[in-house]
């Protein structure tokens, strides 16, 4: 019994690994390509790569090294890079509509003209970022070091919705402004 055991808990930490894994023919793919869609790519040293306007939608790109690469023009729409590393980067254009930036690093990278439309950035580093013309609609900040280095609340931002009740509310007394004031606790 205990010899089963074993094998069944070694069989499943050796298939647990490999989940996670870079797939080497995905790598080999991106850099011929530059069109890597759905491709694991978790854990590749990316630094300084030339990935301007590559295909990486969908892409597991979880704890990937991409600092100081070229990603100006690409496509990380829904691409996961969770604990990724985009330190001065060239992410200028690039599209990362419902990407997983969680724990990702982008110290002074460049996010001008960038799509970040409904991405996780909780916790992710933006320190020293450009942000020009960047599109954040619908992103989450939560714990998120901002450009200027200031650090957004830990709570959700629909956490003040989550109120049982409003207390202390006044009508206006003018006429002239419509409306209430509402304070919780």
């Amino acid at each position: 019994m205990k010899i089963v055991a074993t094998a069944v808990l070694f069989a499943f930490f050796g298939l647990t690994t490999q989940a996670f894994a870079l797939n080497e023919q995905d790598l080999e793919l991106l850099k011929t390509t530059n069109n890597c869609p759905r491709c694991d790519l978790s854990g590749a040293d990316l630094s300084q790569a030339n990935l301007s306007k590559a295909n990486l939608r969908d892409a597991n790109l979880k704890g990937a090294n991409l600092s100081q690469a070229n990603l100006s023009n690409a496509d990380l729409t829904g691409a996961n890079l969770e604990a990724a590393v985009l330190n001065s980067a060239n992410l200028s254009g690039a599209s990362f509509t419902g990407a997983n930036l969680k724990s990702a690093s982008l110290e002074d990278a460049d996010l001008t003209s960038a799509g970040f439309l409904g991405t996780n950035l909780e916790a992710a580093n933006l320190k020293g970022t450009k942000v020009l013309l960047t599109n954040f609609r619908g992103a989450n900040f939560r714990l998120t070091t901002m450009p200027t280095g200031a650090v957004t609340s830990n709570k959700p931002y629909w956490w003040s919705l989550q109120r049982e009740t409003q207390k202390g509310c006044d009508k206006f007394k003018t006429e002239k402004v419509p409306g209430t004031t509402c304070y919780g606790e």
